[in-house]
Formats: C-alpha cells, structure tokens, sequence
C-alpha cells in the first residue's frame, strides 16, 4: 500500500510526531503543587518523578497525533520495533536482531525472547504486523509510513517481515519513530476509542490517571522486558503553562524536572545550589513560516525580501542566550545531510531587501500579521525583531498573540501570513524534516505553508529511495539551496536540547527530538 507521507517531531511543536513532529514549548498560566526536600521527589518520596510540562496530554492515539505534548507521553506507553540513541544511531528495541535483504526489499526483524504487554499478556509478530498495517489503513495518520509495502507478514511468532514493492532508504529510521510503536493485535478486543482511552503498550509506564486538560499520572510497567526498570514507580506529567512558575517549582522542590526550560533560564539553572541541566543534540529549528497561499506571501520577491532585512544572527543572540545555533536551513546540523556549512542563505542585506521588494507586486510595502502562540518570550522577541526589520523596507508587520488552542487551530487551518513555530525531526533521516517541509501533497502541504515546487517534490521523493552516500547527499544539498533561495519559511535557529532538574535525580536521558527516557531514572 503506498501512502504519502507528511512533522517530525516535531517532528512541533509539531512532530514527534513528529514534524513535524513537530515541538511546541508555549506558556501561560501558573499552577503549584506540594513542597518536598532535598533527596526526595515532589511527591515526598523517591520513587515518584514530577515532570513539569507546559501543556496537557489530549490524546494517545499513536497513529493520529503529532505535537510534542501528545507524543512524548505516547512513547512512554508504546514502542517500536527499532529506536534510536542520543546521538540518532538506530538501535534494536522490541526487536533484538534485524537484517535488510542486499536488494533492500525485505526488512526482517526478530523479536525480543519475553516480551510482553503491560496487561502482562505475551507480544507476538502478530501483534506488530497488525500495528504496523493498522497504522498503513488509518486515514488520518500524522507520520504515516510512506514505504511501499508490499507486504506485512508474521513466519512465525518471533519473526516479523516487510516486503517492498520498491527500495525506500528512510524505512528503519520511519520504523523507529513513537507512530509505530506496538499494540495488541485487535486491540485486546476493545474498540480503538475504548483502547486508547486507557492504552496497553510494552512501554516502562502505564496510565493510571489522565485529565486532558490538566495532569497526566503513569505507573510502573510491572512487566516491563527491561528487568529491573524503570528505578521509579510513578511519573507524573504535571501541568505549568507558566515557564517562569515552572523554574520556581524546580528550585523550591515542587517538581523533579521541567520538560522545556526557557532558554534564558539556563545559567541560573545549570549553576543553581540545587538543579542542573542535561543537554543533548538538536533536530529542532524555530522558524517563521509564509503562507504563500496569501496573496502578499505568494510572491517569492516578498518572502526574499523579509529574509534579506532580517539578521539571524541577531535573533539567535537576543533569544538564546548562548544555548542554540543560527540556523541556515531547515535541516538541523545533528541531521546527516545537513548543510548549514555551505549553504548560501538569503540573510542580513538590506539592499538587496529593498531590491527584492521593489521586484514584488507590492514595491510600496505592504501590511501583514505574524500570528504566534502566547506566553513565549523567545517567539515574542523573534517576532519583534522581524516587524522591525520589515519596517525599514515599508513593511507593517502586526503581531497577532493567541492562545495555543487557538494557535493550532488557526495555522492548521492556514489561517495567517506568517506564523512562528518550531520543527524537528522524528527520527534520524533527513527526509522527515525535508519531506514534511516540503512535499505538498504531505498531511502538512509543506508545513501548512502550501509552498510547492516540483523539482524539489521531485528531488525528495528521488532521495528517498537513493542510497545513502554521495549521490543522496546531492539530493539533500539541492532541496536546501532552493528552499533557502525561495523562502518558505526562514528557519531561524537550532537551541540545545536542554531538560532542567533537580540535582538529586540521575539516568535521565535526553533525545534529539526532545523527548526523553525515564527508564534509568532514580531520585538519590
């Protein structure tokens, strides 16, 4: 069956999911909670992890969900057959073994000796062929697999084989994102609502209590396949839309660690009497996205010109602190293929701003909007700092702030003309930032951009099914040359991937795509 593929991670933001993943870190309001001590939890013991998080857990559908909030509680309930590290190497998980045929037509995958749901039911190939060719059927898929499969077959219990009709070089990568983790074959005998109301995955956690717009609170997998893990016995997502309530409850011991610290923090955090940071590479860049369905932003004269009047760099100082990297294209460095040594982007020249401009249907400038979610003091200044940079070539730029329901909802339904917002891979190949960003036809039409252009559709679509090596790599290089001569967005800069905590916890590991892993966590 082939499908065509959108996030990650965001994949944002949007995603994990992808991503787009696509990974959104917003704030609002505050919320406290309890007081706890040094070498405990926020809960008062040393077994329960309070992770602060700026928004609500809405849904745990594994196959429909793509924002940072929703997927990386997703993948604590549910895992796929292969993963990937810190530094983005795919490594083995369900499955202990896996091997590609030489013609890279036949994926063969061993599952792990004692595995089992958390429902302390055995998992079976059977189980993974169903997960995998229901997430295939799922109409609305966010990060759908974009292969063409052939087949999906179980030769015995432990075996599980995908056939290709074609080779498709990000299939292992794809395979290893939270969309294809496993769950029971029929679901258990529920229905797919019922299901993921209260999933059953092979996860280190269980839901034990969920408020969709408040608190998540997980439970130990007693039946985890990882003996001895996960060292806690509860984590609880615990909601503070308010980032600088979020850095208080960390320091007074309210919470054990904070999800997305801002990056003005990180100094007074890193140095603080009781918290740290752990850091790890990026897949995210924060970027201003066009509309070019509008009718100002369709004209490619208009976006070069916004791009020569704004200086990335001076954005990047002015949000970051220190802690994150100019970015030059879409695709983050800690991606292979990536080109932010050699790219030439349309950056910092206000000459040739206004000669663009005077190029575009609108030489006299014009009035727009940026639209960005409330409560964000980086996305806040990026923004100011483009309005001021338009200014000075007769543009007029508004900055419309909302609420972050409104925010999704609103550029979802391409409703603006410029948006801030960040995108990250979902996993460690560069056609899921490339392909979400720029396939038209994409669940996202080129990250809600609309932008279309059929070289580089064509060029995308080659790469995915080119080996990887040299000829891959001039694939990649083309795509990001035309997108940064055409400007659909502007991505503006790749920040560490930086967690806070309190300096009594150890074994947290941080992902590239802003996810992280519980499973060695203890609380000392």
């Amino acid at each position: 069956m082939k499908k065509t593929r959108t996030f990650s991670a965001l994949r944002t933001a949007l995603t994990a999911a992808t991503a787009a993943v696509l990974a959104i870190s917003l704030a609002a309001c505050s919320q406290t909670g309890g007081s706890t001590t040094a070498g405990t939890s926020a809960s008062g013991d040393q077994t329960t992890f309070t992770y602060a998080r700026s928004a609500a857990v809405t849904s745990l559908n594994l196959w429909t969900e793509i924002t940072s909030n929703n997927a990386f509680a997703i993948d604590k309930i549910f895992e796929p057959l292969v993963s990937f590290d810190k530094n983005g190497k795919i490594i083995d998980w369900l499955a202990k073994s896996h091997k590609i045929s030489d013609d890279g037509l036949t994926y063969t995958f061993t599952l792990r000796d004692g595995l089992k749901f958390s429902n302390g039911k055995n998992v079976t190939a059977e189980d993974a062929v169903f997960s995998i060719e229901q997430h295939q059927a799922e109409k609305d898929a966010a990060l759908p697999l974009t292969a063409d499969i052939a087949s999906v077959t179980a030769p015995d219990e432990k075996t599980v084989e995908i056939k290709l009709n074609s080779p498709y070089t990000p299939l292992l990568a794809e395979l290893a994102n939270f969309s294809n983790g496993i769950v029971p074959k029929d679901f258990g005998g529920k229905s797919e609502d019922d299901f993921f109301a209260n999933p059953v995955g092979t996860g280190p956690f269980v839901v034990s209590k969920w408020d969709k717009s408040g608190d998540l609170t997980f439970t130990k997998n007693e039946n985890y396949w990882q003996k001895g893990k996960p060292g806690i016995t509860k984590l609880v997502y615990k909601l503070v839309e308010d980032g600088t309530q979020a850095v208080n409850q960390l320091k007074t011991g309210q919470v054990d660690g904070i999800e997305d610290p801002a990056l003005e923090n990180l100094d007074e955090l890193e140095n603080g009497n009781d918290t740290k940071v752990e850091t790890a590479g990026s897949w995210v860049t924060h970027t201003f996205f066009f509309n070019t369905a509008d009718e100002h932003f369709s004209d490619v004269h208009v976006r070069r010109a916004l791009a020569y009047a704004l200086n990335r760099s001076d954005v990047t100082k002015a949000v970051s602190f220190g802690h994150a990297d100019t970015a030059k294209t879409v695709l983050p460095k800690a991606i292979e293929y990536s080109t932010q040594d050699s790219i030439k982007p349309v950056d910092n020249d206000l000459t040739k701003a206004k000669e663009e401009l005077a190029q575009s249907k609108y030489p006299s400038g014009f009035d727009a909007k940026i639209l960005l979610a409330s409560g964000n003091n980086a996305y806040s200044q990026a923004a100011q700092l483009l309005q001021s940079a338009a200014a000075k070539i007769g543009v007029k730029l508004e900055i419309e702030s909302v609420d972050i329901a409104t925010f999704r909802s609103r550029f979802k339904a391409f409703d603006y003309q410029i948006m801030i917002n960040s995108a990250q891979a979902d996993y460690p190949d560069a056609d899921s930032i490339i392909d979400f960003q720029a396939d038209p036809d994409g669940f996202s039409k080129s990250y809600w951009t609309s932008y279309s252009n059929p070289e580089v559709t064509e060029e995308l679509k080659k790469a995915q099914v080119t080996p990887d090596g040299d000829e891959r790599a001039v694939l990649y290089e083309k795509i990001q040359q035309t997108l940064a001569d055409e400007v659909p967005y502007i991505p503006l800069y790749s920040p560490q991937i930086v967690k806070a905590v309190r300096k009594n916890v150890t074994g947290l590991e941080v992902l590239p795509n802003n996810s992280v892993r519980f499973q060695d966590v203890k609380i000392g």
